[in-house]
């Protein structure tokens, strides 16, 4: 049976450990705000409506979720979270399924953790409420929660209000909570604060159905999937658990790395079979790599598409919209943005291309550079199938070097070049014989003389 299901996500508090202007929940893992990991996570179990509970830096978070269709409501008093998680009422009130209660700051809770919860809270049981728990190496500050062996709750309390019996109990509340929402409004209206902080908390509506007869069950998941992110060391280290998941996965998906450690991807990066990602590599958003392709080491990819048999770096950047066909090569200090390489066509080492669209088979000299920009607007080049283009060369965009054409080395290039011409642009040489000797001569004596 298929359960309505509605995410409410609390993300109206401060986050000042993080000492941060952004708010908690958009700083990024993997290139992307940890509050959009967790909505990722709530689509894919099939979520119908997702709530964000907003309050400090709101126009931050309400601009991040604006394009998702996931709507926002502000708690401008942070009273606790059953009041946060209060707010949300209004804007489901049409809804009449499971909602899933959770921090935005927990990116790593998993679609099939969601699944479990509901699929517990709708057992033949019934359990009025279902929590989520683990049982951290450090309990450390965290709620407890007090259970039998069949996961019926007995007791949930705050650390600060725990007795030391209680605080010896290791399973722990992670914050998450699965309630059907005809039960959850009246259960957060009843909800008081008498406690050690003077606010509403969301474990209160546990104590509230036990005292109504009632039996809320708990569920475990591992600690690393629900562990909070307060800090920019936590966020360091939830960084470091999803790279070194994300490293095995490409293993398991017939990727080589040679170094898996020192390999760094984007939330969204993918990888073709039999690729082979050498040590220091760095991903940036929007990258999707074909089979059979080399990327040797300290190279920097963002928002680049790699074709087949294609080849990068080392000490290489491939910026947005570069675009590497079948076969071809970019080698050691080069940099494409917004370029095309066509199929077999090598830019082997020292160049800049940029606004460029390259022709199968062409040969890029050393120290090529696309002048593209002129302090105001960007402007193209094209380099024709087969072209080579001397070392040292700078064109002069918008420019044109036809099919087979040679442009000589040293050469600044201002108009096209057509096909199979040879296109020659520097300054005559001349040659003075004797003048290099004469000329350290006298620069020997004027320091002598001082």
């Amino acid at each position: 049976m298929t359960h309505a299901i509605a995410a409410i996500i609390l993300a109206a508090g401060k986050g000042t450990r993080m000492k941060s202007d952004t708010h908690k929940v958009l700083h990024p893992i993997a290139g992307r705000p940890m509050l959009l990991h967790l909505i990722d996570s709530f689509d894919a179990a099939g979520a119908s409506e997702r709530v964000v509970v907003v309050g400090s830096l709101r126009e931050q978070v309400e601009a991040a979720v604006e394009t998702l269709g996931v709507r926002t409501v502000v708690q401008s008093d942070q009273l606790g979270t059953a009041h946060a998680a209060l707010q949300a009422k209004a804007a489901l009130a049409d809804f009449d399924g499971v909602a899933i209660i959770c921090f935005g700051d927990v990116p790593f809770l998993r679609t099939d953790t969601i699944t479990r919860m509901v699929e517990r809270l709708e057992a033949r049981d019934k359990p009025p409420i279902v929590v989520l728990g683990f049982r951290p190496v450090d309990p450390a500050a965290y709620g407890r929660v007090i259970a039998d062996s069949d996961g019926r709750i007995l007791k949930m309390v705050e650390f600060k209000d725990a007795t030391p019996e209680q605080r010896a109990e290791r399973l722990c509340n992670s914050g998450v909570t699965a309630v059907r929402t005809r039960d959850l409004w009246p259960l957060l209206e009843r909800v008081g604060n008498h406690n050690a902080a003077g606010e509403y908390y969301l474990p209160d509506i546990v104590m509230l159905a036990l005292g109504d007869g009632e039996t809320p069950v708990v569920i475990a998941a591992p600690e690393a999937e629900v562990l909070g992110i307060n800090s920019r060391a936590e966020l360091a280290g939830a960084e470091l658990v999803w790279q070194r998941a994300r490293r095995t996965q490409a293993m398991a998906d017939g990727a080589t790395l040679i170094a898996p450690d020192t390999v760094w991807f984007s939330h969204d990066t993918r990888l073709g079979r039999d690729v082979v990602i050498e040590p220091n590599v760095f991903f940036g958003p929007g990258v999707e790599i074909a089979d059979r392709v080399t990327i040797r080491a300290f190279c920097h990819i963002e928002g680049a598409t790699l074709m087949s048999r294609s080849e990068v770096g080392p000490y290489a950047r491939l910026r947005p919209g570069s675009v590497m066909e079948q076969g071809s090569k970019v080698g050691n200090f080069v940099e494409m943005k917004k370029s095309t390489l066509g199929p077999g066509a090598k830019a082997s080492h020292l160049t800049y291309l940029g606004d460029a669209k390259v022709g199968a088979g062409a040969n890029i000299g050393a120290g090529t550079i696309t002048c593209n920009y002129d302090g105001f607007f960007k402007y193209g080049t094209e380099i024709g199938h087969g072209a080579f283009i001397g070392s040292n060369s700078a064109l002069v965009a918008p420019v044109k070097i036809g099919d087979g054409a040679i442009v000589a080395a040293g050469s600044v290039v201002t108009r096209d070049v057509e096909a199979n011409a040879l296109g020659l642009g520097r300054a005559k040489q001349e040659t003075k014989p004797g003048w290099a000797m004469r000329f350290r001569e006298a620069m020997k004596a004027k320091k002598a003389g001082k």
